[in-house]
């Protein structure tokens, strides 16, 4: 019986303690983030999100020119190129490439590029510094800034390889992308111990979006008609339908980083309005910098007081050129017809109220420049991102 009594409490013992380690393994799988080791090397990965015409192009550029980021513009252009499916049925495929690129395998681009693909085979890859600089070139520019014509004579044929190779050496890896339209489906990638990533989510004022999407209709319509998947929408819908889901992924995307923030996203995600870093560059940008673990060089102070300085106007898509950014952000209230800005807001409402943007009662309104529809930002105040 003496025997009996000790095996009995041993057997207790032994229960009371798998049932703790049970509990521990469990809290540890489902807080991965909290127990899981730095990325190695530091690296910091950056996703730049936005929607088509909102000024990515430009504040992609402002990390591009700095010395410690290996950036790449767009490279879910090529997913979205070439596999013609509705967003929805993207969107694994999207995240896969992005965790590879964040980890610097350039292999994943392989299956939407042609057999043996050079750098030339990347979208817009003549607008990444990196890719025309060494070590993914041998091409030594004499200034940080692109020389776009030198670069394609001399950079165009070197293979992925290199440009993987260069990858690894930044400290840094921003990619500019368009076409994510919700976050759940990158979750693992705020899990993944192998990442450090942040979101920097920039938006624009929906009116001034339509506008500059009209101008761009034909290079949009393949992206229009996957964003609208199997909508059957008459001709004259299809942009509102667009900038509706548009302005509807932009209140998704803030509602679950801010509003309803899974553990693993806290400090890791910053929204951001065009307008704010179109009336103070330095300042905005600065902060966004600060947020992802950069310094301001003073040579990129002085672009970036260059290109929103200046005296020119837009001049389409891709193109980043010196020009007075405050008044671009404004043109939509000279150039949009006022049935169309009343539309727009129709089906942006939502989306209008909750980033700040007064809405158009008149086309006298609409006109007057006494009057700012640009309100006071209770982004940092409200959604946390000071």
């Amino acid at each position: 019986m003496w025997h009996l009594k000790i095996n009995l409490s041993t057997m207790v013992f032994l229960m009371v303690l798998q049932g703790a380690a049970v509990v521990l393994l469990l809290d540890w799988y489902l807080e991965p983030n909290s127990h899981s080791p730095k990325p190695p090397n530091d690296k910091v990965q950056v996703l730049l999100l936005s929607s088509w015409r909102s000024g990515s192009t430009f504040m992609g550029q402002v990390f591009n020119q700095h010395l410690s980021v290996f950036y790449l513009m767009e490279p879910l252009y090529h997913v979205w190129n070439t596999v013609f499916k509705p967003a929805s049925v993207l969107r694994i495929a999207v995240r896969d490439m992005l965790r590879s690129l964040f980890q610097c395998d350039l292999s994943v681009m392989e299956t939407y590029l042609p057999v043996d693909p050079n750098i030339s085979a990347l979208f817009k890859w003549r607008d990444s510094r990196t890719l025309c600089s060494p070590p993914a070139c041998s091409f030594t520019p004499q200034n940080p800034f692109v020389d776009q014509g030198q670069c394609e004579k001399r950079c165009n044929v070197q293979g992925l390889q290199r440009a993987q190779n260069a990858c690894s050496t930044y400290s840094h890896v921003v990619l500019k992308v368009v076409r994510v339209f919700e976050l759940e489906t990158l979750y693992p990638l705020f899990q993944d111990p192998n990442l450090n990533l942040r979101i920097i989510h920039l938006v624009r004022d929906p009116r001034a979006v339509f506008q500059s999407r009209e101008n761009a209709a034909g290079v949009l319509a393949r992206d229009d008609n996957i964003v609208l998947g199997q909508k059957k929408t008459p001709a004259d819908e299809r942009h509102y339908q667009v900038m509706q889901e548009i302005c509807r992924s932009h209140v998704r995307i803030i509602e679950r980083a801010v509003m309803m923030p899974p553990h693993f996203l806290e400090g890791r995600y910053k929204v951001v309005r065009y307008e704010d870093v179109a009336r103070n560059p330095l300042e905005e940008i600065n902060s966004l910098f600060e947020f992802v673990g950069l310094r301001m060089p003073p040579e990129l102070e002085n672009w970036i007081n260059h290109m929103t300085q200046g005296k020119g106007t837009s001049r389409g898509g891709f193109n980043v050129s010196s020009r007075n950014a405050t008044n671009i952000s404004q043109a939509w209230r000279s150039t949009l017809p006022h049935d169309k800005v009343k539309r727009v807001q129709e089906v942006c409402r939502e989306a209008m109220s909750l980033l700040g943007y007064r809405m158009v009662n008149s086309e006298e309104e609409q006109k007057s420049l006494e009057i700012d529809f640009l309100l006071p930002s209770e982004l940092k105040k409200n959604l946390g991102t000071d």
